[in-house]
């Protein structure tokens, strides 16, 4: 039996995208570095569709028809290196070795260069939606050669999700573009996250709704705009009673936040990029602050609160939700507008309208609003920023006066709400005429003569401070 690809790593994501290729009607050649569990898999699944056991790589490589899939799923970092170097000796010239794991979008990059040189294919994929998306249907974020897509997009369109009867992937771009798309994506999640457990601890802690009445409303929110995969299980989390205690199970759940790198990777980039993700870094430096244990319990004695008597108006839940909406607008619009930034910097031919479409369905970030998204950027006149396009800018010019209330309601109670604010914050950035900037920049060519420009003249300019402070052109050293 000569299978259409392979799949290595078979932990629960790996055998279920093994799994999900077999019930597409492609056979799939196995292997695990323990063969235990490889048996274990057919054992449990093997009727599912055609498998062909394998017990060596040099088994799986045998038992595929060319150009060779093999798709890796192991730990990000040396083991796919390990397991790349172990495979390249073993193929030949348009074979296609595929990383399905969250690598490190320049990992991918090194990788693809790397094997390009001795004629294969290094495709980065990213894959959302975890180990059910995994199974029954992700979204699938693709890089690596147009020429590899040709042989491997076929078999990953057909076991994606699909919205509206199209696939939830396509081509991203050239070398790590699909990891670095996905990475982005895993941003926007933990942006995501965050704001809706902002906006649980205001509706708690500002308005006393218990964690049962606000599985009701999130479900109640969850039929509008802001009608999405999180918000959908937010009311499943906060409706769960602890079998144990009898207490709501978000009260039994120690409140510190793990996390598995992609969001820190994104903030990484964004800096590198110049990239103002304000309300994604937030969302990862909050997780970061809920983890410093023995700081918090301290700071509990000696930190003072000075929080002040505040009337919560009759309107706080529903302004509750239109500062949600509003942050999450600009979760998106950050991703987005860091999106661009990066294909202009590695040369990468991004399609937003594409990558939000991909996003409607199969990831964790699906959402109701991704199709308004998609619509934006597949105008012929396309939005400089997602908050510039007609429908989202008046959206949040509806949802301004909730939010700004929010905000300052949260800060006289003393509840951070990290994104809401910078978020808020980005927002007022964008559309103020002139910002502290001016004297950032007097400030520099002070201390370190790092010259400015002026709003009446051309050219760059130098104040000699120590001297008689006049002003003379600045040589350009370059």
């Amino acid at each position: 039996m000569s299978a259409q690809i392979g799949v290595t790593g078979l932990a629960v994501m790996g055998a279920n995208l093994a799994r999900n290729l077999a019930r597409n009607g492609f056979t799939v050649a196995l292997h695990n570095r323990s063969v235990s569990r490889t048996d274990e898999l057919l054992a449990k699944h093997g009727s599912e569709g055609d498998f062909v056991r394998t017990e060596t790589l040099e088994e799986l490589v045998g038992a595929l028809e060319k150009p060779r899939r093999v798709l890796i799923m192991v730990k990000a970092g040396a083991p796919v290196d390990s397991v790349v170097d172990q495979l390249v000796p073993l193929l030949e010239e348009g074979d296609i070795v595929i990383d399905a794991g969250n690598s490190h979008f320049e990992d991918t990059r090194r990788r693809e260069a790397a094997l390009a040189k001795q004629g294969l294919h290094f495709v980065g994929i990213g894959v959302s939606g975890g180990e059910e998306g995994a199974l029954n249907g992700p979204s699938i974020m693709p890089g690596g050669s147009q020429e590899s897509y040709q042989a491997l997009g076929p078999l990953l369109e057909k076991i994606s999700a699909h919205v509206d009867g199209q696939p939830c992937c396509a081509w991203i771009g050239t070398d790590g573009a699909g990891h670095f798309v996905k990475m982005v994506h895993n941003g926007i999640e933990y942006a995501d996250m965050q704001v809706i457990g902002e906006a649980y601890d205001l509706l708690r802690s500002g308005a006393g709704l218990e964690p049962a009445e606000q599985a009701e409303v999130f479900s109640e929110w969850n039929k509008g705009e802001l009608s999405s995969f999180l918000i959908e299980i937010t009311a499943e989390v906060l409706g769960h009673v602890d079998a144990k205690t009898g207490k709501p199970f978000v009260d039994v759940l120690v409140d510190q936040a793990g996390q598995k790198g992609t969001g820190r990777w994104t903030v990484i980039s964004a800096l590198e990029l110049g990239s103002p993700t304000s309300g994604i870094a937030e969302s990862v430096f909050a997780r970061a602050l809920s983890s410093k244990a023995s700081q918090r319990v301290e700071a509990q004695q000696l930190l003072v609160a000075e929080t002040s008597e505040v009337s919560i108006p009759e309107s706080f839940v529903e302004d509750v939700r239109q500062a949600l909406y509003a942050s999450k607008l600009v979760s998106y619009a950050q991703g987005l507008d860091m999106l661009t930034g990066a294909a202009a910097e590695y040369n990468w031919d991004l399609k937003l309208d594409e990558i939000a479409s991909l996003w409607r369905g199969g990831c964790i970030i699906r959402a109701e609003l991704l199709k308004d998204i998609t619509k934006a950027y597949a105008a012929e006149e396309k939005p400089a920023n997602l908050l510039f396009a007609p429908a989202f800018a008046e959206a949040i010019a509806q949802a301004l006066p909730a939010w700004r209330r929010v905000v300052s309601i949260a800060v006289q109670l003393g509840i951070p709400v990290p994104v809401f604010s910078a978020s808020l914050a980005y927002y007022d950035g964008l559309r103020r005429k002139r910002l502290p900037a001016a004297l950032t920049q007097g400030l520099r060519d002070l201390f370190g003569a790092h010259t400015y420009q002026r709003v009446d003249a051309e050219g760059t300019f130098h104040t000699l401070w120590g001297e008689d402070k006049s002003e003379i052109e600045a040589v350009d050293s370059h």
